[in-house]
């Protein structure tokens, strides 16, 4: 049997507990996972540093071998294809995230017909975190450390 590689893609911007868990569940059907971050570069709109994700990820998951931190600019169909990934992960909190991840997955297999898309339910405390919501907290000087896997200084 081949080994089951999925891709957990984002913006991560910042990466929540909510997202932990979708990983850490996700560990439990995959034998990698590959958390890919969307970046273009020519957009300078992110809030939280590239970098400073990046080294938050790796460092969360130092302990787990089969969790891979990437940045990527391409569409995600193709870095699947790239990275002989046959799954994109995904959460789901609620109706209006189905009705948009629905719309991408269906991109995603017209573009890649191996790539399938498996999504998991948001485990109930974590369904009110958004990284928007993180943002806009931190924006204000309000603490966000508790809906974090990572510290923030």
């Amino acid at each position: 049997m081949s080994k089951r590689i999925a891709i957990f893609p984002g913006s991560f911007d910042p990466f929540t507990k909510g997202h932990h868990d979708i990983v850490q569940r996700g560990l439990k059907i995959f034998d990698e996972i590959i958390i890919a971050i969307g970046y273009n570069s020519k957009k300078q709109n992110r809030y939280f540093d590239i970098d400073l994700m990046i080294d938050k990820l790796e460092e969360t998951f130092k302990s787990e071998p089969r969790v891979k931190v990437i940045v990527y600019n391409k569409l995600t169909s193709t870095l699947a294809k790239e990275l002989n990934a046959g799954f994109l992960l995904r959460g789901l909190r609620n109706t209006t995230d189905f009705e948009y991840e629905n719309s991408i997955s269906q991109v995603n297999k017209y573009l890649n017909e191996s790539l399938e898309s498996v999504f998991l339910i948001t485990s109930p405390e974590y369904a009110a975190i958004s990284s928007t919501i993180i943002r806009e907290v931190h924006k204000f000087k309000g603490e966000v450390n508790e809906f974090l896997p990572y510290k923030l200084d």
